[in-house]
């Protein structure tokens, strides 16, 4: 399992979560343990969640985003839509966003630096800090291409720790700790559970 492409936080999160590819057997776990459910998704530890007051959240794309990048992960957002109360949309703005979007190589902002390829794929920030990046050095694509992560798939995961979701030992899952390349998932019966337990709806 550990030689697959995979979430870096299986057990614990910190101020972000993080999705290794497994190739370089990377395994940074440091912070405060998942709260365990009854059924097999997780939520962050001390349960953040986003204020109904912000069920409307908007989402921004850092400059020079990839143009192809920002379809994907607007499906992502829909699909998550879809199952919860909140409500996604897209603005200009990136700084005012609730939920800033981009694409890093190496050291940058958030202090947990990338690897280049074949390690950390994405990580996010829990609730409510809204921050989501992906790994520019990574092979990215659309779909079920070898040699390739689906960045719809790796989007709604990391989403899913945005609202607040841990891991979920579900391999159907879309929070499962693992996603190979050339795999495409989405959401899981665990996944909407979960998020609906998690916010009471």
């Amino acid at each position: 399992m550990i030689e697959k492409p995979r979430c870096g936080v299986a057990d614990i999160i910190t101020g972000t979560t993080r999705m290794l590819s497994g190739k370089k057997g990377q395994q940074n776990h440091h912070g405060s343990s998942l709260f365990h459910t009854a059924d097999h998704y997780e939520f962050i530890e001390g349960n953040p969640k986003w204020p109904t007051s912000k069920f409307n959240l908007t989402y921004g794309f850092a400059p020079g985003t990839r143009v192809d990048a920002k379809n994907p992960i607007a499906q992502a957002f829909q699909t998550w839509a879809m199952n919860t109360p909140f409500k996604f949309s897209e603005i200009p703005n990136y700084e005012s966003a609730d939920i800033k979007i981009g694409f890093r190589s190496g050291e940058h902002e958030d202090e947990d630096p990338f690897d280049g390829r074949s390690g950390i794929l994405a990580h996010a920030n829990p609730p409510t800090e809204g921050i989501l990046h992906f790994d520019a050095d990574e092979p990215w694509g659309v779909g079920t291409t070898k040699g390739v992560f689906d960045l719809e798939s790796v989007a709604l995961h990391e989403i899913g720790h945005v609202l607040g979701l841990g891991h979920s030992s579900v391999k159907d899952s879309i929070m499962y700790a693992t996603l190979g390349s050339g795999v495409r998932k989405g959401l899981y019966e665990d996944d909407i559970k979960g998020i609906k337990a998690l916010y009471g709806v």
